[in-house]
């Protein structure tokens, strides 16, 4: 690749990487952050989703954006908006500004993520070179999921949870320096689907709110926005989400494989979080490295499972994924309040990130390959709104139905019943990839 294209290349990771960052590596402050604001598990659950839930929210309406002024001027604005936003989360006096200041990081990051990749899929036209690059950026990508919780633990543990949003300031103001190195791309033709983007974002914050505060009138609200949205997309002029992909039974089954992934998926990080601290009490530098061997596999298994997927198709790479990931939840189940973290956690949390890592490429792969070719940009923007807006969904029913470590038998009925639910979701993901999911 040559240097300036490496270059750009560099800067759109780093940018991506800020963004997935943000979404584990406040887990093993949120104790801390309970503590000084004297914050319960909604409110800590709303610290997480109130980024999750507008990423999601945002993600396709982002890219729209990016087509209509520009990506390169986009991602600027979205790293501008992610960069003062994480300065208002460090300064924040109290647990309704700090989610307040997570859900403008959440407005910044859905602006940044798919600039990130419609730049480097510009930079990089050829189809090969396009794939080495797209392979860069996945497995940046899964690095920061996997450092996420060793980072936060290190810097709660040295100088407190605050630094963990000072440290994206002057990340930010480098990645965007950088970006500035990228050229300018003309605006093309489109418009912003303000209908979607009004009723999918109140169906998802309205459904999440009533997961975590037990509200009817939010869950009402929430399905109303959901059907509206439906209608809108259908019958809309230029719609963020083109139903017609879904008569792809291989995109549809992907997406649906992609939700259940993160809903169990980010719902189970949250409960080992508050579990390793909660019920076991251990610091989070050291909740942090029991959690390692299950975010690992998500960085060292990204060549590996995107090579297994170009020789022999997403499905068969997906179902093992699954399989294994459904095995490390149930071991979730030997799980209590006297046994060690080594000999029951440890194995379990383990399987499940090899189950994560083997899925992350695959589901990826599959979804992009379910659409025609000049569909893929689109195609990709809905996993990673599928991802996010049910691992938002996820980390609201799980700590609901886990509920407060501090009463710890309690806590651990509700995380055993939660491993048991994560690990029926993704045995039946399972089935579904094997009879929908197409051949390579």
């Amino acid at each position: 690749m040559p240097d300036k294209r490496s270059a750009v290349l560099l800067t759109q990771c780093a940018g991506m990487f800020l963004v997935q960052l943000d979404v584990t590596v406040v887990n093993v402050a949120l104790p801390s952050i309970g503590a000084r604001f004297h914050a319960g598990v909604p409110a800590l659950q709303w610290i997480v989703d109130g980024y999750t839930v507008v990423l999601a929210a945002l993600l396709l309406s982002g890219g729209a954006l990016g087509d209509v002024l520009g990506h390169r001027r986009v991602v600027l604005a979205g790293l501008g908006i992610f960069g003062l936003a994480s300065a208002g989360c460090a300064l924040a006096p109290d647990s309704a500004t700090l989610i307040a200041a997570r859900v403008a990081q959440g407005a910044g990051a859905a602006l940044l993520l798919p600039g990130t990749l419609a730049v480097i899929t510009r930079t990089f036209p050829g189809r090969h070179e396009q794939a080495r690059a797209l392979g860069v950026w996945a497995g940046v990508s899964a690095l920061a999921l996997a450092a996420g919780p060793l980072l936060g633990g290190l810097l709660v543990t040295a100088t407190g949870w605050r630094s963990l949003f000072w440290i994206n300031v002057p990340l930010t103001a480098l990645a965007a320096a950088g970006t500035l190195l990228v050229p300018a791309d003309p605006p093309t033709t489109g418009r912003v689907d303000v209908k979607g983007v009004l009723t999918g974002a109140t169906a998802l914050a309205a459904l999440v709110y009533a997961v975590i505060e037990s509200s009817i009138p939010a869950a009402v609200l929430g399905v109303a926005a959901a059907a509206a949205f439906l209608a809108a997309e259908r019958t809309g002029p230029a719609p963020m989400l083109p139903l017609t992909l879904l008569r792809s039974r291989t995109f549809a089954a992907a997406n649906v494989v992609a939700g259940a992934m993160n809903f169990a998926g980010l719902g189970t990080i949250l409960l080992a979080t508050l579990y390793l601290q909660g019920v076991h009490h251990a610091g989070p530098l050291t909740a942090a490295l029991a959690m390692l061997p299950g975010f690992l596999p998500l960085s060292l298994l990204a060549p590996v499972t995107g090579r297994l997927t170009a020789r022999f198709g997403p499905r068969p790479v997906m179902i093992a994924g699954l399989l294994t990931g459904a095995t490390g939840l149930l071991g979730l189940l030997r799980v209590t309040g006297h046994s060690t973290i080594a000999g029951s956690f440890l194995p379990a949390f383990a399987l499940f990130g090899v189950g994560l890592g083997l899925l992350t490429v695959a589901v990826v792969a599959a979804a992009v390959g379910g659409v025609p070719a000049g569909r893929a940009g689109i195609a990709s923007g809905v996993n990673n709104t599928a991802r996010q807006a049910c691992g938002a969904l996820g980390i609201a029913t799980f700590g609901a139905i886990a509920g407060s470590p501090a009463q710890p038998a309690a806590f651990l009925h509700g995380l055993h019943a939660a491993a048991v639910l994560g690990a029926g979701m993704w045995l039946a993901a399972a089935v579904l990839t094997a009879v929908a999911v197409g051949r390579p």
